[in-house]
């Protein structure tokens, strides 16, 4: 069947994303696939985000992914699961709700938006990491116009990536994993785990630094 598709659309399951994705990336074929957003920070997933062979599609990270169900499986998330967490009702229509994204090597006009950005760097703002040379961005509508160097960002800002603004350099796992050491600070030999400010472990990271700054 994938020999004959020209476009893959599907749900593959989520424990065997890895090996499910490096088959489709092998076959030359364009896809639309649902995964879970944690999916980003794989080791075997991350790199093709960050080459460029692999991105996310129209629909935003923050906003719910639902689904049309059987009237049984209705009834059972009615039961046992809570309004909001497990399932929404829109229009009166019980949807299923999961945590999810598409995976994409479609293009799409939102990949080529240029992300607006106005604040402007100081370092009182934008702190350095305590183990890494970059600067903390807490919120990608927070990103600087006028930096630079390494900045690390959420991973949500993969909703915004335009790759003619911003390069992907890496995650705070590639540093973890060996790959990446020239963003380890000068003498520290503390953790590297994830980024740390003032001694407090942050939630993952990308690094990015911004194309249009020479």
């Amino acid at each position: 069947m994938l020999e004959k598709a020209d476009i893959v659309v599907t749900n593959p399951p989520f424990s065997l994303f890895r090996e499910y994705m490096a088959q489709l990336i092998e076959s030359g074929k364009k896809f639309l696939v649902i995964g879970n957003p944690n999916a980003i920070t794989y080791k075997e997933i991350f790199p093709l985000i960050r080459d460029g062979k692999l991105w996310l599609g129209t629909k935003s990270m923050g906003t719910d992914m639902l689904f049309g169900v059987p009237e049984k499986i209705a009834q059972e998330l009615r039961a046992t699961k809570k309004e909001g967490s497990g399932y929404r009702i829109i229009d009166g229509e019980l949807k299923g709700r999961a945590m999810a994204v598409w995976f994409t090597n479609l293009s799409h006009s939102r990949r080529n938006e240029r992300l607006r950005i106005f604040r402007k760097y100081t370092p009182e703002e934008y702190p350095n990491y305590d183990n890494y040379n970059a600067i903390e961005v807490s919120k990608v509508s927070d990103i600087p116009c006028d930096y630079a160097g390494l900045m690390g960002v959420p991973i949500s800002f993969l909703d915004k990536h335009n790759p003619d603004q911003f390069e992907i350099v890496g995650t705070d796992y590639d540093v973890k994993d060996g790959r990446l050491t020239e963003l380890i600070r000068r003498g520290w030999i503390g953790k590297v785990d994830r980024g740390y400010l003032n001694g407090k472990r942050l939630y993952s990271r990308l690094f990015i630094r911004n194309l249009e700054i020479q």
